[in-house]
């Protein structure tokens, strides 16, 4: 009776050390996953919710998923000054200060604002291993490229002439373009607007530049916004219900919207396409519950255009773009670092764009400079099929886009 005891005694010694074995194993997962015992970070900077909410929402969606550096994880998130244009060196020194962080391995700036170019160099003089990825760069392509390891675009060629395609589908006869000098100064907003002026000409619809006060000047988003509540009923009366309306900056975009409901008129996609670009506030719609889900995103939106008789006449990306570069490029970059992606490959890239945009079609392709024919090795441009509310999906990446307006020069 005795030896069964000790037997039983140590078995269930036995059982609790198994016991103790696997609750060290699962809370060593745990961590990992937490990120307690990060190997590397991750630096991604991007607007405040003013400028570009989606690109920050992009940012926390990487640190619900691998963790914040200050409670152990690898993301370490920083904004930019909404003022950016008249703060250029605290940007700089913004992105700079991240690679002093002995563990940055890769730094994502979205969007990649004037000032970047110039960080990302100063940090390759100090820690060339360090991979830069720019989303969305506001600079000329030559100037980002000689500094970012990979700048992604939202296709600014292709796209000249996919709107204005889409615009016809939807029976537009006027393409109103609202832009603002400095906009029209950066070679792929200003080379877009050549192309869709080109584009408008082929397809028999007229085309239109109206000017908007810039949000970084000294009127402020406010004053922006309050301009374009103000102006857009008047660009309705003298263009017609059946123009189609395009803003080159995040800021006008809701305001813009809201007044096409009330008034008339059609919107393609945003500069930066995306369900929660403008469309939340212009409707008045609570989408917290959806946070994240883009597919209930774009169901809630869609309705609520819908009730405002817009079917038809409204359109978007399925899945934000802004969203999508800042979480796909730092889901990218890890991917590179733990030896499960390479950066001159664009399948790679595709897939960690798609790990937030499952069951969307992408197209897209190196950049080629106009001037010189010679196609870059790091800057890709991308983009995504148009959504019009009420209607479903136009084959926009389907689409050929005309050679020539591959030939179009920048002309500042």
């Amino acid at each position: 009776m005795k030896r069964f005891g000790l037997i039983v005694l140590a078995l269930l010694l036995c059982g609790a050390m198994v016991l103790v074995g696997c609750k060290k194993k699962e809370t060593a997962q745990q961590a990992a996953q937490s990120g307690a015992a990060a190997q590397y970070h991750i630096g991604i900077v991007t607007g405040t919710v003013s400028q570009s909410e989606d690109d920050l929402r992009g940012a926390e969606e990487l640190i619900s998923r691998y963790g914040a550096v200050a409670q152990g994880g690898i993301i370490q998130h920083v904004t930019y000054p909404d003022n950016f244009m008249d703060q250029m060196e605290v940007t700089i020194s913004q992105i700079t200060a991240l690679a002093s962080d002995p563990l940055m391995k890769a730094i994502v700036v979205n969007q990649a604002i004037p000032g970047t170019a110039e960080a990302f160099k100063r940090i390759k003089e100090r820690r060339p291993e360090i991979l830069l990825l720019a989303g969305e760069p506001h600079e000329d392509p030559l100037v980002i490229q000689e500094s970012a390891s990979l700048a992604i675009s939202c296709d600014f060629i292709s796209r000249g002439h996919t709107i204005p395609w889409a615009a016809k589908q939807l029976g537009a006869d006027t393409f109103v373009h609202i832009s603002f000098p400095r906009h029209m100064s950066y070679e792929s907003l200003g080379l877009r607007r050549q192309i869709f002026e080109a584009a408008c000409n082929d397809l028999g619809i007229r085309f239109v530049f109206v000017t908007a006060p810039d949000p970084t000047s000294d009127v402020g988003v406010a004053g922006a916004q309050q301009y374009i509540l103000e102006q857009t009923p008047q660009w309705i009366n003298q263009y017609g219900k059946n123009a189609v309306f395009f803003c080159t900056n995040d800021a006008h975009t809701e305001p813009l919207l809201k007044q096409l409901f009330a008034y008339g008129g059609m919107f393609v996609e945003a500069d930066l396409p995306s369900p929660l670009m403008g469309y939340p506030g212009a409707l008045g719609i609570d989408l917290s519950a959806e946070a994240g889900d883009f597919p209930a995103i774009l169901k809630k939106v869609e309705d609520a255009v819908k009730a405002k008789g817009g079917a038809g006449k409204f359109g978007t990306w399925a899945f934000s773009y802004g969203f999508t570069a800042s979480a796909g490029l730092g889901e990218f970059a890890k991917r590179i670092i733990d030896g499960k992606a390479r950066i001159d490959n664009t399948t790679d890239l595709y897939a960690a764009l798609g790990e937030f945009t499952p069951g969307a079609k992408w197209n897209g392709g190196y950049y080629i400079d106009a001037a010189t024919g010679v196609r870059a090795r790091n800057q890709i441009l991308i983009y995504m099929d148009t959504y019009i509310m009420g209607q479903g999906f136009l084959p926009t990446t389907a689409q050929t886009v005309p050679e020539k307006y591959y030939q179009i020069k920048f002309q500042r």
